[in-house]
Formats: structure tokens, C-alpha cells, sequence
């Protein structure tokens, strides 16, 4: 089966338009999204632009602050702390990357952690490590999600994780190890990494190596999670060499296709999260 990440976030989408319409009927009230791009980094447009696009379908009010380059840490700082402290925003997103004279860490410290939709805050990152309710990262949440479309009980099953970022390999351990799987993390100095993965009921990969992973790499009957995206030549491919491994695994997100629209998807649920708890 190829997962369907479109389809799946247009039904997540769907769900959180009406879940916003009801609120709005009872309080007057939405939620608002805030979000600060700094400089002209062609792909943050973008994926700007689209994060923009589907907060409004989904009624929620999109704030787009923009800085130059040269923006000065501290004035950066200083709306976040303005952001924090307004009561229309339910949720802080910095879009990365930042440049070379802003910190990501004094960042991501700075936002308030009830706002903070990407999950990266340290008291976040505390909250799901510790398997405490908190808001998650979009990227795992929505890989997560598909992997739950195809095998609702994941308890018991071997999960590999290609990667060990803050942003997906280690939030997606947590979520996973949450589900009871066994959890086994690779990455750049992981030796036999052949060897790992077709142990792997579950393979879940993130290193920006294109078609790493091959047919004779996987085992029969396994779910995939390709969050790669690589340029080669004038197409988008992602970590796994899609097209081998296709018909040997139980279901596969395609790249594009797959994660990429779930993840967007999540950050308009992570916003309507934390809009809803400020209601109470």
C-alpha cells in the first residue's frame, strides 16, 4: 500500500476547520498563528507560503511577521516576548533556518512553551521524553499518524529510526517507545546499517541521503516512513529507492506526497492544541 499523506491531511484538515467553526460559534474566538521569517531563504518562503494557505482554509488567523537577514537578535527576542504576551496568538513559530547571528537555541528557549507549535522547547522536549502530555513535534506526530492508519497496535513491533535529529529521529523514538515498540536509533557512525534495517517492522527514515535505503535493505511486510527529501536532477526523491522497494514492504509514504503534507497538517493541530487549552 502507498500511504496517501495528501489524503490523510486533508481529512486532518477537514476535522480541524469544523472543530474551529464549532469553537467560534460558542466563544467568538480562533486561534491565531504567528510566524517570523527571517531573510530570504528561498524554501522557508515556501514553505511559509504554504503554512499560510492552510491556516486560513482551516479558519485559523495567520500572522506573518518578516525581518531581513541582518536582523538583530534582540529585536527578534523582543516580538517573541510581545507574542507571548498577546493573547491572540495561540501559537510561536520561528521558521528555520536563522542566520549566522541568531541563536535557534536562545530561539526556541524564548517562546512561551504553551505556544510553542513546533514542540522544540526544552520543557516540551522534557514533557515527551518523559511520556507527559505535551505539544509534539509536527514532523514525528504526523508520521506517527500514518504509521497508525496501517497498524493501530504497535505495541511489540521493532522500530528503526535512520537518524538522530532533535527535529524527527529522536521525538519519533519517543512517540514510538510510547506505543511500546522496541526502538533502535542508527545514524552517521552506525555500524551494519544494512543489518539494522531489515530488522525493522517499522523503518522510519530522516538523513537527506537519497535512495539510501534499497529493496534488499527492508524486510517483507514492513511499514515505511520515508521524511527524506533530496534534489536529484529536476525530481524530488526521498531516503528510500521508492520504486524497488514498493512492492516487497506492507505500505510506504511516497516523497513527494507522503510526510510532507501531514506535517503542515500537524502544526494547524499543534496550534489548534494550544489554542484550546488557554480556553479553559
Amino acid at each position: 500500500m502507498i500511504i496517501d499523506g495528501k489524503k490523510e491531511a486533508e481529512v486532518l484538515r477537514e476535522e480541524i476547520k469544523k472543530e474551529i467553526i464549532s469553537i467560534k460559534k460558542k466563544t467568538n474566538r480562533v486561534p491565531g498563528l504567528a510566524v517570523i521569517l527571517i531573510g530570504e531563504h528561498i524554501p522557508s518562503q515556501i514553505y511559509v507560503k504554504n503554512k499560510e494557505k492552510n491556516s486560513k482554509e482551516v479558519g485559523i488567523n495567520f500572522n506573518l511577521i518578516k525581518y531581513s537577514h541582518d536582523v538583530s537578535q534582540e529585536e527578534v527576542l523582543n516580538k517573541i516576548k510581545e507574542l507571548n504576551n498577546d493573547n491572540s496568538i495561540s501559537g510561536i513559530l520561528v521558521q528555520l533556518p536563522l542566520p549566522d547571528q541568531i541563536r535557534q537555541v536562545r530561539i526556541v528557549n524564548s517562546i512561551d512553551p504553551s505556544k510553542d507549535v513546533d514542540g522544540f522547547s526544552p520543557i516540551n522536549v522534557g514533557n515527551l521524553a518523559s511520556g507527559y502530555n505535551g505539544i509534539v513535534p509536527c514532523t514525528p506526530k504526523g508520521c506517527l499518524m500514518l504509521i497508525k492508519k496501517i497498524e493501530k497496535n504497535l505495541s511489540g513491533k521493532h522500530a528503526v529510526i535512520i537518524g538522530r535529529s532533535n527535529l524527527n529521529g529522536k521525538p519519533m523514538a519517543q512517540l514510538l517507545l510510547k506505543e511500546n515498540c522496541t526502538i533502535t536509533i542508527t545514524h552517521s557512525k552506525t555500524k551494519n546499517l544494512k543489518e539494522k534495517c531489515l530488522k525493522a517492522d517499522i523503518l522510519v527514515t530522516a538523513v537527506g541521503v537519497a535512495n539510501l535505503v534499497k529493496k534488499d535493505w527492508v524486510k517483507d511486510g514492513s511499514i515505511i516512513i520515508d521524511v527524506g527529501i533530496n534534489k536529484q536532477g529536476d525530481k524530488i526523491v526521498g531516503d528510500v529507492s521508492f520504486e524497488e522497494v514498493k512492492n516487497k514492504v506492507k505500505a510506504i509514504t511516497p516523497v513527494p506526497g507522503g510526510v510532507g503534507p501531514m506535517t503542515i497538517a500537524c502544526l494547524l493541530k499543534n496550534t489548534l492544541e494550544c489554542f484550546k487549552a488557554r480556553l479553559t
